[in-house]
């Protein structure tokens, strides 16, 4: 009988623990597990009209008011198979949202979803770090396998972030979801635990105070300091 091809043995695997959400610290931001408290300053960085296009992709209208803003905090706190911080900048207030889905311990996978950041803390090392800190949470401190970004197809600032910090695109999923009533494409991308050490080199060497100008630029992109992809 001929044998089938097998995937590579993965010695003395186990479940991963559940990644709960607890505060993650880096130089430029401070990720908090969501609270209902924290929905003023979520109105108050993400409700103004001019932030309504940052909503675009979203399952879900701006928030019209701090109570929708709250009403929109308890759903995810209720729902018990997500994980969400509050992106909350060095001495600011909480301008973002991200969460863990999809999570499955027994396979060691996770997903970062449902990112928004307000546009005062966009193309700023604070975004970077919200994720290299999630990656590290989850890749080095809980031994999780793969960690995963998808994003809507026209998404296109998702895409190339995506890109930026080290994620390899794995292929477009079509017809997808029917968001707001309209049709998503979704992009998936993806790094894993073998690829993690040079992106997290990468990350570093960028995150490095030495990489910025005393007007807060960076020197080097993010893109030419990561691994060839």
């Amino acid at each position: 009988m001929t044998e089938l091809p097998v995937g590579a043995p993965v010695p003395e695997w186990t479940s991963r623990p559940w990644p709960h959400a607890v505060v993650l610290e880096g130089t430029h931001v401070v990720l908090e597990p969501l609270r209902r408290e924290h929905a003023a300053s979520l109105f108050e960085t993400l409700g103004d009209p001019a932030s309504r296009d940052l909503w675009t992709y979203r399952t879900v209208e701006q928030p019209a008011d701090v109570d929708q803003m709250t009403e929109h905090v308890e759903q995810h706190l209720a729902n018990d198979a997500m994980e969400a911080w509050a992106v909350v900048p060095r001495g600011g207030a909480a301008s973002g949202i991200t969460t863990f889905q999809r999570i499955e311990p027994a396979h060691g996978q996770v997903e970062v979803a449902g990112v928004l950041y307000a546009r005062g803390i966009q193309r700023t090392p604070a975004t970077t770090e919200t994720t290299h800190l999630l990656m590290r949470w989850a890749f080095d401190v809980l031994g999780y396998r793969r960690f995963e970004w998808k994003c809507d197809s026209l998404n296109e600032p998702s895409r190339r972030a995506a890109t930026r910090l080290g994620f390899t695109y794995e292929g477009r999923f079509r017809n997808h979801l029917v968001v707001k009533g309209r049709n998503r494409d979704t992009d998936w991308f993806s790094v894993t635990d073998a690829e993690w050490p040079a992106i997290r080199e990468a990350h570093r060497r960028w995150l490095d105070p030495g990489n910025f100008g005393s007007d807060g630029r960076q020197l080097a992109a993010l893109r030419a300091a990561s691994p060839a992809r």
